[in-house]
Order: structure tokens, then sequence, then C-alpha cells
């Protein structure tokens, strides 16, 4: 999994580096800021479903995962309390989509983010959007207990 270099990621890239589907979707995370991740794939064969497209649910997972870089923006670990996403257009094999995750708002323990899928020429795929619930667990200790 590539990663953003800035300090202030440590904690999402340890994160993603533990996020077994991210890994094996090839995730790529190019921003890593709080309330904002920018994060890539490449659509490969064994994404397809049975029409030639790429599968609803990976565009999803995409989505969803930088809508998770972008909440998880302190020592608390955040999860999506809901998320809808809206499915604009196929994707082919062999397109590039980048996922922009930006926070709306962030309020005591929820928040709403907005997620852009976007195709290598700058065609939206899908608009996704996440309500997030920040929990008591902190980071350090997230996916350690089995």
């Amino acid at each position: 999994m590539e990663a953003a270099s800035e300090p202030e990621g440590e904690k999402q890239r340890a994160m993603l580096q533990r996020d077994r589907v991210a890994v094996q979707l090839g995730l790529r995370l190019t921003v890593d800021e709080p309330g904002h991740a920018v994060i890539s794939m490449v659509v490969r064969d064994d994404m397809l479903n049975g029409f030639d497209v790429l599968h609803g649910g990976l565009i999803f997972t995409l989505a969803d995962t930088a809508f998770a870089v972008a909440c998880n923006e302190d020592d608390e670990v955040t999860l999506a309390a809901g998320a809808e996403i809206s499915f604009l257009r196929p994707v082919r094999i062999g397109a590039e989509l980048t996922a922009t995750a930006t926070r709306r708002t962030r309020t005591g323990r929820s928040g709403i983010y907005d997620v852009q899928v976007v195709d290598e020429g700058g065609s939206v795929v899908a608009e996704f959007r996440g309500r997030s619930r920040t929990t008591r667990l902190p980071q350090s200790t997230a996916g350690e207990e089995q």
C-alpha cells in the first residue's frame, strides 16, 4: 500500500497497512490530511461483474476507504455510522478511479463526509456520503485484540 508521507498521516497509514481489503485492491493513498483524503485504484479484470463493468461494491469500498482516512483525524477510532452511494456511470477494466473525501461537518462525536469518485478523465462515476461516529477506542490499540 502506497501512502502519503506527511507525519500527521502515520496513524492513517498504519490503519491502511492493516486493512487487508485495501491492500488486496491495490489502493493508493495520495493525500492524507485531517478531514481530507484522496485514494486511487486501477480497475483489474478480477474486479468486474458479469456485465464486464466494475462491481459497484468495489466503488463503494474505494469511497468508504477514503472516508475512513478522512474521518480518522485524531487519536480515537472513528467508524462509519452509515453511508449511501449513487452510481452515475459504468467503469471498465483499466480505468483509474480516484476518490476524494472531504469533511462537511463534525460536531462532538458525529461527522458527515462527502466522497466524489472520478475516472482518469475527470468524469464523476459515483457520489458517496458517509456519517461517522467517533468511539472511545484509542488508535494505538485498534486491531490489537482479535
